[in-house]
């Protein structure tokens, strides 16, 4: 079959303040890290055999998935790091760097490996891109996927001949002069040779330095344009546009947690919600142990994380609790991400609890 390479070494700067205190691959969607619904999909697809490389808050990803025998893989762990004065420091090697040191460090990569990046969610069919792959000879693929013209500055985008041979990369181009419309989605394969192409101990990227040099050599690399949903998060409106998507029921194989007690409203256990005297309008996510008042609106798609406390007239509106938020009485939350220590609204704009210039008041639902 293949093996599998997971990415989550990076820092998730462009979803702070999601990563203050979380790695990106532990970012929840329906209460669970988007890493898990990766290992899901390879395990439903038989592959088995995992490396995720990791830095950044390593230990919460690892106490989290721990040998992987939970979702029938086997995964294994490569820190990236250096000693700095005694003290270690996470230091990512790059996607191409930090799977170059797994290969000298043992050769794992001894077959086709499907490499993905831990902060999308897909539903590809892995066994089609792989037949693929193996058809044309292919030492590498991309797949990629087409985007409207006018989305092309947010993409790497892949320039290739009418066989799928990749010819150029440009990186975010404006799209009066993208040569196409194919973004890489950042999920690779390849095969082992490829990895002799990464210099030993080195940062390096497999979309800015291994793919020019394949190019370059005029290897076999070619890209693989696959219809398949491709759910990316990789700014804070992203994340607050796939919730209310999948929230709305419009993502498959997601699905709610807990019991639909009435149409478009799920529950977890133990909670307190007065209502006969609340106005709610699903889809609606209540966690479990979360207390709702009276007077309150809730109006959906919205996630209420588990211990939460809604207070007397407050509003959650197309909104995700995160757990533990209190939202105090009378106040409103539209289209925002709240945690019990700051609140994002859609566009990534954040304010911190605390912050005497912010109009809005909330806390933590604990204390």
């Amino acid at each position: 079959m293949a093996k599998g390479m997971i990415l989550a070494a990076g820092q998730g700067t462009r979803v702070r303040p999601l990563t203050k205190d979380l790695p990106k691959p532990m970012v929840p969607i329906l209460g669970k890290p988007v890493m898990e619904y990766l290992i899901e999909h390879l395990a439903r697809h038989g592959i088995t055999e995992i490396m995720v490389n990791v830095a950044f808050l390593h230990n919460k990803i690892e106490q989290y998935f721990g040998d992987g025998s939970r979702w029938g893989v086997q995964l294994g762990y490569a820190y990236e790091g250096v000693r700095d004065h005694g003290d270690i420091l996470p230091r990512p090697m790059g996607s191409a760097g930090g799977m170059r040191r797994i290969q000298d460090f043992s050769g794992f990569f001894d077959e086709t490996t499907l490499v993905l990046c831990a902060d999308a969610l897909i539903d590809l069919d892995i066994g089609a891109a792989l037949h693929e792959h193996k058809h044309k000879g292919a030492l590498a693929s991309v797949v990629a996927l087409n985007v409207p013209p006018a989305d092309v500055q947010a993409y790497g985008v892949v320039v290739a001949g009418p066989d799928g041979r990749i010819e150029c990369f440009q990186e975010k181009p404006k799209p009066s002069e993208a040569k196409s419309t194919l973004a890489s989605t950042g999920i690779y394969i390849f095969e082992p040779e490829v990895l002799n192409l990464v210099p030993t101990r080195q940062v390096y990227d497999i979309g800015s330095q291994l793919f020019p040099q394949l190019v370059e050599q005029k290897l076999p690399f070619y890209v693989q344009d696959r219809f398949f949903n491709w759910i990316d998060i990789g700014r804070v409106s992203d994340y607050w546009s796939v919730l209310q998507r999948v929230l709305r029921g419009e993502v498959a194989q997601m699905t709610m947690p807990g019991r639909e007690i009435k149409p478009g409203i799920w529950v977890g256990l133990n909670t307190s919600v007065a209502w006969d005297q609340i106005k709610i309008e699903g889809p609606v996510y209540i966690g479990s142990s979360v207390r709702i008042d009276p007077g309150v609106t809730i109006v959906g798609p919205a996630w209420i994380g588990h211990g939460s406390h809604i207070r007397t007239g407050a509003k959650v509106v197309r909104s995700i609790l995160f757990e533990y938020t209190r939202i105090p009485a009378d106040m409103s939350f539209v289209e925002m991400i709240v945690s019990p220590s700051y609140c994002v609204d859609r566009y990534g704009e954040t304010l911190y609890r605390g912050d005497d210039t912010a109009q809005l008041r909330w806390g933590d639902a604990r204390a």
